[in-house]
C-alpha cells in the first residue's frame, strides 16, 4: 500500500491570496505552496483518493494522472469534495463511499454527474479493493465529520480529517497505535479555535493515539515552514 499527500493545506490553501505575511511571501519567493489536504492511496493497481479537494485536478497531474477507482469523503465541508466535477469528461466518474449524512449533502452539489454512491457506517470496515478503510466519527462543529483508517497486511494509516481533539472513544481506540497519522493542525500553538486542533493539540494527539509516525496536515498560512512533523504535498509513505 502506498500512501501519497496530495496536499497539505487548510481551505483557502498556502500561499493565500492576496497575503503578504512571511509565510505566504516565502511561497511566492520560492515556489512553495500548500494545495488542499486529501490523501491518494494505491494498491494492486488501483486507486483510492480520500477527498476530492478543489486542487484535485493539479493534484492528480502531479501524481501521474492516475484513474481514480473510488472515493471516499470525510464530511461536507467544500475543501474536501468540491473537485469532485473535475472527473466531468475526464473519466467515469469513480463511486464514492461516505457517511451518509455527507453522501446526501455533498452529493446534491454534483447533481450534473451520474455516480454510484454507497452510504458506509461509521466504524464498520469495508473492503476496496485488498484495503480495509473504517470510518471513525470526529468532532468538527457544525459539520458532521468522520475519519478514516485504512488497514492493510497489518498496516494502519489513520486520517482525523478536521477536528478537535476531543473525539468519541470508539475512535480514539480506533486509531491507537496507528503506524502513520494523518491529524488536523491548522493554526499555530498560541491560536485556539472552536474546530480545529492547533500544531500542539495535533502533536500532543498523536503522541497520546501511540502513534507510531506522523504528519500534521490541514495546515493554515500561518504555520511556517520550518515547523517539525508537519506534512508536505506529495509526500510519499510505503507500506
Amino acid at each position: 500500500m502506498r500512501v501519497l499527500l496530495l496536499g497539505s493545506g487548510d481551505a483557502v490553501g498556502t500561499p493565500k491570496v492576496g497575503c503578504r505575511c512571511p509565510v505566504c511571501t516565502e511561497a511566492v519567493r520560492s515556489g512553495r505552496q500548500r494545495l488542499r489536504t486529501a490523501l491518494l492511496v494505491q494498491h494492486a493497481g488501483k486507486t483510492i483518493l480520500v477527498d476530492s479537494t478543489p486542487d484535485m485536478r493539479q493534484q492528480l497531474l502531479a501524481a501521474g494522472g492516475p484513474v481514480v477507482d473510488a472515493v471516499i469523503w470525510t464530511h461536507g465541508h467544500f475543501d474536501h469534495y468540491a473537485g469532485y466535477g473535475d472527473f466531468y469528461r475526464v473519466q467515469d466518474p469513480p463511486p464514492v463511499f461516505a457517511a451518509r449524512k455527507t453522501l446526501d449533502y455533498a452529493g446534491e452539489y454534483f447533481n450534473f454527474l451520474s455516480f454510484a454512491r454507497h452510504p458506509v457506517e461509521p466504524y464498520r470496515p469495508f473492503d476496496l479493493f485488498g484495503i480495509t478503510p473504517t470510518l471513525l466519527e470526529m468532532n468538527h462543529p457544525p459539520v458532521y465529520a468522520c475519519g478514516v483508517v485504512l488497514e492493510h497486511d497489518g498496516a494502519r494509516v489513520g486520517y482525523t480529517s478536521d477536528t478537535l481533539a476531543s473525539i468519541p472513544e470508539r475512535s480514539r481506540e480506533l486509531l491507537a497505535g496507528v503506524d502513520l497519522l494523518f491529524v488536523d493542525g491548522i493554526a499555530p500553538p498560541e491560536i485556539r479555535l472552536h474546530k480545529h486542533m492547533n500544531y500542539d493539540e495535533a502533536c500532543r494527539f498523536a503522541e497520546g493515539a501511540g502513534a507510531k509516525d506522523f504528519r500534521c496536515v490541514h495546515l493554515s498560512h500561518l504555520i511556517p515552514w520550518d515547523m517539525p512533523r508537519q506534512g508536505r504535498d506529495m509526500e510519499s509513505f510505503s507500506f
